[in-house]
């Protein structure tokens, strides 16, 4: 395939579900904030502008909808980069040395952005640890909707609240990379565009 200006760099399934990805992410993270507001483990709370629902029984039916968008939502996106290819073919293989190297690069500003069909090793680890953090916030939440009913994963998790609190950090964990991803998409804003138009 062609690597010029019209080469197709994400084909239509993947803009999709990474925008409903997103829509998934965002109400969860809002929501979430306003169920974690009703009972805080730690020393704070989320500003109420910042969160959804706009009480507990809201902030859960916005929550479970979008828990809804983002399992069914996720599995598409998963079987589809697996039957694919996509994801042996973009994610693998990824090295120690590969990954050094280019986080070196991109902290020195000489990591190349030549080949945006194309991604680096932090690029693939980043990916790669937001699948499974996925992964992990919804048996986690499954734990925290059903503790009676998934006993064995609530134990394995170290219990009711100690689940809280591991949904809560892989939460700040997909927070943290949606920041880090936007400020990606700022420094390279063509990015944006191969995403929306697939070109």
């Amino acid at each position: 395939m062609s690597k010029g200006n019209n080469s197709l760099i994400h084909p239509v399934w993947l803009r999709v579900t990474h925008w409903l990805n997103a829509i998934a992410v965002l109400l969860l993270v809002m929501s979430g904030w306003r169920i974690y507001d009703a009972a805080p483990f730690f020393d704070f709370v989320i500003p109420k502008n910042l969160t959804l629902g706009g009480w507990l029984g809201g902030a859960i039916q916005w929550h479970f909808a979008a828990m809804w968008l983002l399992v069914c939502n996720g599995l598409v996106y998963l079987a589809c980069n697996a039957l694919s290819g996509r994801l042996l073919h973009k994610f693998f293989p990824l090295s120690p040395r590969a990954l050094v190297a280019d986080l070196v690069s991109a902290l020195t500003g000489r990591l190349s952005h030549a080949d945006p069909s194309q991604y680096n090793a932090v690029q693939r680890l980043a990916y790669l640890f937001v699948i499974a953090d996925a992964v992990l916030l919804v048996l986690s939440g499954l734990v925290l909707w059903k503790s009676v009913q998934f006993p064995i994963l609530r134990e394995l998790l170290g219990g009711y609240e100690a689940t809280r609190r591991v949904h809560f950090f892989a939460m700040s964990a997909l927070v943290a990379f949606v920041g880090v991803h936007l400020v990606m998409v700022a420094l390279v804003p063509r990015t944006l565009l191969a995403m929306i138009r697939g070109r």
